[in-house]
């Protein structure tokens, strides 16, 4: 099997097809820190925990380590659902989460990282992407070398595990890297790409969460080998021609987005845990706004001017909703700050379904009020 038989899009996956991509992904990342900074945690039950200013056990689990995950406890289900899954486990141990901790774990290991790449994406904390091409000279096999020292090195260094996906392109990649977790390092070359995805559930397609999954179960549409005989039009019809044209990229293994450097993240945020779950506009409103005056006196104080704007949702199952604006000229009015935010929030309620736990906002492409261009007094 050769992608290239599919001539529509030859050009592309030749192009693909040339290429050798990582993705890295630290398994169950915040409660392996954990496990780092105190052994004894490895033979038990752990949930890192992100607690809600309510009190007592209210909040959602940020991540569990494999041991808690055989219980079912997993990311996004509440404490108390945690807790009572975990019941009968006497030692179980649930940790508040601790970002400061994991972050600096994380900057170690990706600077250990960016030194196997010819080009680095940092996408997360706990994942990146690498385009190894020149340094694997286009050799999957060369790539498997290079992956397993990478994943030594991390594991001497941090005593931390990663799975890792090597394949052309970065779709594919982070669909291998979760075939093995945890520990797995898993390639799909160009010629098995048909092979790899067949068997496997629609879910990991990444993108397609449970809605899209229900509408395929209502036609008797499970996995990616029965997905693949949609035709494209159909896709189209049912989720718009962006989402459809993925869908059926997808499931043939396509994905012609290059691996590009990220510069860091410039930008002054704010986010709060609301009193209550909510999805009502005139509540988030009044925490939008007090957010807006506390940013933009940031601004005024560090004598910046903004000219993107975004808000926040973290949904209660731990999911997180993101719109942002670019404006024509900088600005630091709490006024136009505060319009601007209102506007992306009745945009982003308009298609919510979940209720909202927290909710923030950010500003960032700064410029100095003088003109100036320094941006050493950013973080």
């Amino acid at each position: 099997y050769s992608l290239t038989n599919c001539n529509k899009h030859s050009k592309n996956i030749t192009s693909m097809e040339n290429r050798v991509i990582f993705h890295i992904d630290f398994d169950y990342f915040y409660a392996q820190c954990e496990e780092i900074r105190n052994s004894k945690l490895k033979t038990k039950p752990v949930a890192v925990c992100i607690f809600s200013d309510r009190g007592e056990d209210s909040g959602a689990i940020a991540t569990a380590n494999y041991k808690a995950r055989e219980y079912g406890v997993k990311s996004g289900i509440p404490i108390k659902f945690a807790k009572a899954r975990l019941k009968d486990r006497k030692d179980a141990v649930f940790i508040p989460a601790d970002f400061e901790y994991y972050s600096k774990i994380s900057i170690s290991g990706m600077e250990i990282i960016k030194n196997f790449a010819d080009i680095f994406e940092y996408v997360g904390r706990d994942e990146a992407y690498l385009d190894v091409t020149k340094k694997t000279e286009m050799s999957f096999d060369n790539a498997e070398h290079l992956a397993q020292q990478l994943k030594n090195e991390i594991r001497n260094s941090l005593k931390l595990t990663c799975s890792i996906g090597i394949s052309p392109n970065k779709l594919l990649s982070k669909i291998a890297s979760d075939f093995k977790k945890p520990d797995g390092l898993t390639t799909v070359k160009p010629e098995q790409v048909e092979q790899f995805l067949s068997p496997l559930k629609i879910r990991e397609i990444p993108g397609i969460g449970k809605k899209t999954e229900d509408v395929f179960t209502q036609m008797d549409i499970h996995i990616i080998e029965e997905l693949r005989k949609i035709d494209v039009f159909d896709l189209n019809k049912m989720f718009g021609r962006k989402t459809g044209g993925y869908i059926f990229n997808s499931a043939k293994g396509i994905d012609t987005e290059i691996v590009k450097e990220r510069p860091p993240t410039i930008q002054f945020s704010k986010i709060v845990t609301l009193k209550k779950n909510s999805k009502e506009l005139e509540f988030l409103q009044g925490n939008v706004n007090e957010l807006c005056t506390q940013l933009n006196k940031l601004a005024i104080n560090d004598n910046k001017m903004y000219r993107s704007i975004g808000i926040q949702f973290v949904n209660e199952d731990l999911t997180t909703k993101t719109k942002s604006r670019m404006l024509k000229n900088p600005v630091n009015s709490e006024e136009e700050l505060k319009k601007v935010a209102n506007q992306l929030l009745e945009e982003a309620l308009t298609e919510q379904v979940m209720l909202v736990r927290r909710i923030g906002v950010r500003i960032s492409e700064f410029s100095d009020v003088e003109g100036q261009s320094s941006i050493t007094n950013y973080f």
